[in-house]
């Protein structure tokens, strides 16, 4: 009789204002936020499920860090952390400054990925459409 909601996915976007990338990632985001939205009334547009964003300037907690670590893996920790070599030497660059922590970031939290920079094609690769 009553169905069960599933709960929106949480994407946050690791935000600089003054970044002209990170600028563009957040209008982007924006923009495949409300198709998402607009896309749950209309069956015959393939979208992706509606998601949670979320658009911080705060930098993330040193978990937040470890798990987007994680979710890049070892190849990629520097570009999530300037200058770091792994994930021990990137928690240490974070510690040492929050600054050392690249932005823009995007993590999909529910699906366990996350991207640094502004490619469009890898963040809708990123995004793409999750049954």
């Amino acid at each position: 009789m009553f169905g069960f909601r599933k709960t929106l996915d949480i994407v946050t976007l690791f935000h600089k204002a003054s970044s002209p990338a990170s600028v563009r990632v957040a209008t982007l985001l924006k923009q495949l936020s409300a198709n998402a939205t607009a896309g749950a009334s209309d069956q015959k547009t393939p979208t992706r499920e509606q998601f949670d964003l979320n658009i911080t300037e705060d930098p993330p907690t040193e978990d937040q860090v470890k798990t987007i670590l994680e979710y890049v893996g070892p190849s990629r920790i520097s570009q999530i952390v300037t200058g770091a070599t792994n994930e021990k030497d990137a928690l240490r660059k974070f510690k040492e400054s929050s600054g050392n922590f690249v932005q823009p970031v995007v993590v999909d939290w529910n699906n366990g990925k996350a991207i640094a920079g502004d490619n469009e094609s890898e963040i809708l690769k990123l995004l793409k459409a999750q049954k």
